[in-house]
């Protein structure tokens, strides 16, 4: 036992970086090793899961034990209020998304100081193998932690008009509008800048958008009303930043607005509207899923997501019971009048 106590300390480096430490030469280094890959929520994620695993195993990095790793699944797994558990899977510890996401970071770290020589293996276990070979070759495993696919959640459009009245600026309105009828993620609505809107073409320019990938994304008009209603009136005169939304009242006034004022005002609107759930990943997905049951093809969706492969696309989407009711008799009725045709062909030979 090394007696290391893990204390993360966030040094900020801009606007948008910042140097995250928690007291260790060797994590601290993988951390600056992130950081330099990867967006700043996610450095901030990283180091607050090694905090918590380092703070658990209280050991330094080369003493930890693959037997360590799996204490610690059990200890995140254990009831953290006496007998309460979640509706959605009856779990009564963290979430399987959760512990899931710590031992990635976990087996980002220990694969790092692999490279490095540092320790001659990960203590992280991949998993059981199974009995069936993978399809290309070598052996398939079972996941530590299953985590379970559920449908996204999206607004009603009653739910989505009762939101946007709530809203009390025409920032706030091109903020959600982004989002809503956008599909942008959270992340790249404060980083949109005045050269990214492309007023003529209706669209707009993400610059940064996840991974570190470029897009451009057509958003309906009522965006651009509102942006154009917040720059001519309510945006400060003399702003010292390109950044589009800013700050409007206060010591902060004209600077950037953050992912956090971002989820502030949301909040603040969701409770006037008077509903229990509107998260701005509820607003991406609402605007992705309305597309798609539009007649909008898988690809163009994914396109327009920013997503990497099709499939990410097809999970983001929930699709109305209606409209796949919908699709469905209009595939059946096409295949019963082509057996319908078959059989008066056949009957007439």
């Amino acid at each position: 036992m090394s007696g290391w106590v893990p204390c993360m300390e966030r040094r900020p480096l801009g606007e948008t970086s910042a140097e995250v430490r928690l007291g260790n030469d060797l994590v601290d280094d993988y951390l600056r090793f992130a950081g330099a890959r990867c967006r700043l929520n996610t450095v901030l994620a990283a180091g607050f899961d090694l905090k918590v695993f380092f703070g658990f195993a209280g050991k330094e990095p080369a003493e930890v034990s693959t037997a360590d790793v799996l204490a610690f699944i059990t200890d995140q797994r254990a009831p953290r209020r006496g007998n309460v558990v979640r509706l959605d899977d009856g779990e009564a510890g963290l979430s399987a998304r959760t512990i899931a996401r710590r031992l990635s970071t976990l087996s980002g770290l220990f694969g790092c100081l692999t490279a490095r020589g540092v320790v001659p293996a990960s203590p992280v276990p991949s998993g059981p193998v199974t009995r069936r070979p993978a399809a290309r070759g070598g052996r398939r495993r079972v996941p530590l932690i299953r985590v379970p696919r559920t449908l996204p959640k999206v607004l009603a459009a009653p739910q989505a008009a009762a939101l946007l009245a709530a809203l009390r600026t025409s920032r706030d309105q091109a903020m959600v509008q982004a989002m809503l009828l956008g599909g942008l993620r959270r992340c790249e609505v404060p980083g949109l800048r005045l050269r990214d809107i492309q007023l003529a073409g209706r669209r707009v320019f993400i610059a940064e958008g996840k991974g570190g990938h470029e897009r451009v994304v057509p958003v309906a008009g009522r965006f651009f009303a509102a942006l154009t209603a917040c720059l001519d009136r309510e945006r400060p005169a003399g702003a010292a930043t390109e950044t589009v939304l800013v700050v409007l009242k206060g010591p902060n006034r004209g600077r950037p607005l953050t992912a956090a004022g971002v989820d502030e005002i949301l909040r603040g609107a969701r409770q006037r509207a008077g509903l229990e759930h509107a998260t701005c990943h509820m607003l991406r997905h609402t605007c992705l899923t309305r597309l798609r049951e539009a007649g909008m093809a898988l690809e163009a969706v994914q396109a327009r997501a920013g997503h990497r492969s099709i499939e990410s696309a097809r999970i983001c989407l929930h699709l109305a019971d209606r409209w796949l009711a919908g699709e469905y008799h209009r595939a059946i009725n096409a295949l019963e009048s082509e057996l319908a045709a078959s059989g008066a062909a056949g009957g007439g030979r």
